[in-house]
């Protein structure tokens, strides 16, 4: 009996450190990285499981980053829009989805202007299959991809 104490001592401190030491699980989110001196504001588009989707807006200031979605990654595609704040100028594309100047939560990318939104191109984001992934936004208007 006093053996199984003894060594129960001994695995208790052992155990302990393992699991302080252990490293905690990697959060996966897409981010936007913002590499210009300007403010900009971001709005995303995704394939949810009702259908398309766009939400609105997350701001980045200068060298800052925005979570737009947070969690794994489900899909390989995802959709940017992003305009500078300051001086104008866009990130943008030919993927078209609804927007409107205020905070937002559209469902569908159908007669955007019909039912009162904006129409506005958002680029694509090939994901590669990934849970996590980083997009910078650079001067001129220029994107980087910095797969996690």
């Amino acid at each position: 009996m006093l053996s199984l104490l003894r060594n129960s001592l001994i695995a208790a401190p052992v155990l302990l450190a393992g699991m302080v030491m252990a490293p905690a699980p990697a959060l996966a989110d897409l981010r936007v990285c913002n590499q210009t001196q300007s403010t900009v504001s971001i709005a995303f588009g995704y394939r949810a499981d009702t259908g398309w989707q766009s939400e609105g807006w997350w701001v980045a200031g200068p060298e800052a980053c925005a979570i737009v979605y947070q969690g794994d990654l489900a899909s390989r595609y995802y959709y940017l829009y992003a305009v500078d704040d300051l001086a104008g100028g866009a990130w943008d594309g030919s993927v078209f989805m609804c927007t409107q100047d205020s905070t937002f939560t559209i469902f569908g990318v159908e007669d955007c202007l019909a039912r009162g939104y904006e129409r506005t191109g958002f680029f694509e984001i090939d994901t590669q299959g990934r849970t996590d992934w980083t997009m910078q936004l650079t001067e001129n208007n220029s994107t980087s991809m910095d797969p996690q």
